[in-house]
């Protein structure tokens, strides 16, 4: 009866781990191509900041709006597949503490460097963006 536990919770274990697997493939910088818009931010629905990134993969250049300002920066890829880049923004007061809860995790994912996987949130197919601290979900608007 043991071994029999034993295989099932194995077989489970596997099953589970090849579908988690699958689901985070990370994503090449063309495949991106076009304007984002950040949804979710380490779990907290944060659509009303309206931050939106817009990846340009021909040109190696990130754009968009973090919440408060509009931004740029240069993308860098590291060697272990990390996308990053140090953004140039015009520094203005937020307006909203949502604005402001936004814009701070958002320069920090993008300076420490991050992962892009497709994922599903709710229903909505997009992308996941993933730094050292910060876990952000974003839908597809346009290219």
């Amino acid at each position: 009866m043991l071994t029999s536990k034993t295989l099932i919770t194995t077989l489970l274990v596997s099953l589970c781990t090849s579908y988690l697997t699958a689901q985070t493939k990370s994503v090449d910088l063309d495949e991106i191509d076009g304007n984002w818009h950040l949804r979710t931010m380490d779990g907290k629905e944060v659509r009303k900041a309206r931050a939106i990134l817009d990846f340009d993969a021909k040109h190696m250049r990130l754009s968009g709006f973090d919440g408060c300002n509009p931004i740029s920066g240069e993308l860098k890829k590291s060697a272990d597949t990390r996308i990053f880049s140090k953004l140039s923004t015009t520094p203005s007061e937020c307006r909203q503490s949502i604005h402001r809860y936004v814009r701070k995790r958002l320069h920090k994912t993008v300076k420490e460097g991050f992962t892009v996987t497709k994922a599903k949130q709710n229903g909505v197919e997009g992308i996941l963006i993933k730094s050292a601290s910060h876990e952000l979900f974003l839908k597809w608007m346009s290219s």
